[in-house]
């Protein structure tokens, strides 16, 4: 036997597509939900697949949060977009993402950068007091070495004057009744024939270093080496008499130089053809004739013993 169904009867059972759809996403959590008949089936079916992808929508909406950790801007771009597919409106929880908090690392402080000019300034300061300093360093030399100089120029002057005043000293105290002490010794050769030839001067032997000095006054006319002397000192006299002073250790006067009576001229020495440290003493008149020098020197009033 033919059973008839009404089309109606068949929606009954079945039910409406919307609560089908909603039982199946588990929104109703077993409570019954109204809603309005639908006339067709078609519109039916188009809200039923739209509930459910809006509740699958959520699901991975969720799951999808759980999952990613929200550590950067295509996380929170990701999130916003699910939000919006399931038709919510993204809250303050969902528009930002807190970045995750490390270890805050050192910042280095910017570099000061001066100024071209204020470089150029300091750079300027730096130089004029390095040279200010070289010009007082210099200064400082050059006062310290003018200073040496004029105690160097006191010192030789004083020992000019010491030496003159020892000079006139000796020549005051050589002098005997207005005569001169020209050298303190023995006489030891004469003047005339000796050992087959003609001695023409008077030996007189001394230490070496003994002070000889000029009888009269004079000018030098030789100072030096002598053949035969070894070293001698000859002076000549303002009568044009010259006197020579042979093997002598050392002159104290230069040639030219003019000498006052009783001036240390030199030293007795041994030099040249000596047996033994003594003054050689020759008078050689104007003439160039060489004589006696013993009664010269008496005449004169010269000690020589």
């Amino acid at each position: 036997m033919a059973r008839h169904r009404s089309p109606k009867g068949r929606r009954a059972h079945l039910g409406s597509p919307l609560s089908v759809a909603m039982a199946a996403a588990g929104t109703g959590g077993g409570r019954s939900v109204s809603l309005p008949q639908l006339n067709t089936s078609l519109p039916a079916r188009f809200v039923a697949t739209v509930v459910a992808g809006g509740a699958l929508a959520a699901t991975g909406q969720h799951a999808l949060a759980e999952a990613l950790p929200a550590i950067a801007d295509d996380t929170n771009a990701l999130r916003l977009g699910v939000e919006e597919l399931a038709g919510e409106t993204p809250t303050a929880a969902t528009e930002l993402v807190a970045e995750p908090v490390g270890a805050i690392a050192p910042v280095a402080p910017e570099p000061v950068v001066a100024e071209v000019a204020d470089l150029v300034k300091a750079a300027d300061l730096h130089q004029a007091a390095a040279e200010a300093a070289a010009r007082a360093a210099e200064e400082a030399r050059a006062a310290e070495a003018a200073k040496v100089a004029a105690e160097a120029a006191r010192a030789a002057e004083a020992a000019r004057a010491a030496e003159a005043a020892r000079q006139t000293e000796q020549a005051a105290a050589a002098s005997v009744g207005g005569a001169v002490q020209m050298v303190t010794g023995r006489v030891t050769s004469g003047f005339g024939a000796r050992w087959g030839s003609q001695h023409q001067g008077l030996d007189i032997a001394a230490p070496i270093g003994t002070p000889i000095r000029v009888p009269l006054a004079g000018t030098v006319i030789d100072s030096g080496p002598a053949s035969g002397f070894g070293m001698w000192v000859r002076v000549k006299h303002a009568d044009g008499t010259i006197t020579v002073y042979g093997h002598i250790n050392r002159s104290h006067v230069s040639v030219g130089e003019e000498v006052g009576a009783g001036q240390v001229i030199a030293e007795v020495g041994n030099r040249g053809r000596s047996t033994g440290p003594h003054l050689h003493i020759e008078v050689v008149t104007p003439g160039g004739k060489k004589i006696n020098p013993r009664p010269w020197l008496d005449e004169h009033g010269i000690g020589y013993s």
